[in-house]
């Protein structure tokens, strides 16, 4: 058995295992919690920068407070694309396999649903003279499940935000004209989504799967 079977094979049996691999995958989130931090760091900066023009002449002290300060903003940047660079490699190695932990982290939750995780299936499609979506070569990738000829829509994601949602909504009418039937449902499986996203999908009748709700 390969390491990736048997990886899938432990989320499947192990309820604590799919929670520990949820956590891990919250990645984004600590990408957008660095960029709150570095956009409050640039403000420090500027104040300081405004406070040493007055007291450069009087105390050279501060110049190395600011050299400091400046420095650890530098580490702090390098950090923030070591983990950005880690992520999107991530991303694009396990593909589909990375959606496919997400559907099986929250099993339990999907099949309560009525979703069998192994049942959805992806869905791939280019608009090549552009009859469907009004862009020629726009291709329309997510997830769906045809069950009793019923089409659910499943947009899985590590995290989600507002754009993912109203995207979504977009996606499943484009579905709709490809498949000519309407869809059921729309479902968003999530590890992380912050506020505005969860209520706006709320508004619009999307179903939304998570983890853990960023405020």
């Amino acid at each position: 058995m390969s390491l990736k079977e048997e990886f899938i094979k432990l989320l499947e049996r192990d309820k604590e295992f799919r929670y520990t691999v949820a956590g891990l995958l919250g990645y984004r989130d600590i990408l957008e919690r660095l960029e709150k931090h570095d956009q409050k760091f640039n403000q420090i900066l500027k104040e300081l920068e405004e406070h040493r023009k007055i007291l450069r002449k009087h105390d050279e002290k501060f110049e190395e407070i600011i050299s400091e300060i400046q420095a650890l903003r530098k580490d702090f940047l390098d950090l923030s694309r070591r983990v950005e660079v880690t992520i999107g490699s991530m991303g694009r190695r396990w593909g589909t396999d990375l959606e496919r932990m997400v559907l099986e982290i929250f099993k339990e939750a999907l099949e309560e649903k009525g979703i069998t995780p192994g049942k959805v299936e992806k869905f791939r499609y280019k608009d090549v003279d552009g009859s469907i979506t009004g862009v020629k070569g726009r291709i329309i990738d997510v997830n769906i499940l045809v069950k009793n000829e019923k089409i659910y829509v499943i947009e899985v994601k590590s995290t989600t935000d507002i754009e993912h949602v109203e995207l979504l909504i977009d996606k499943a009418k484009t579905i709709e004209k490809i498949l000519k039937k309407p869809v059921q449902k729309v479902y968003i499986v999530t590890v992380n989504i912050d506020k505005e996203a969860y209520q706006r999908a709320r508004e619009l009748g999307i179903e939304v799967i998570y983890g853990n709700l960023i405020t």
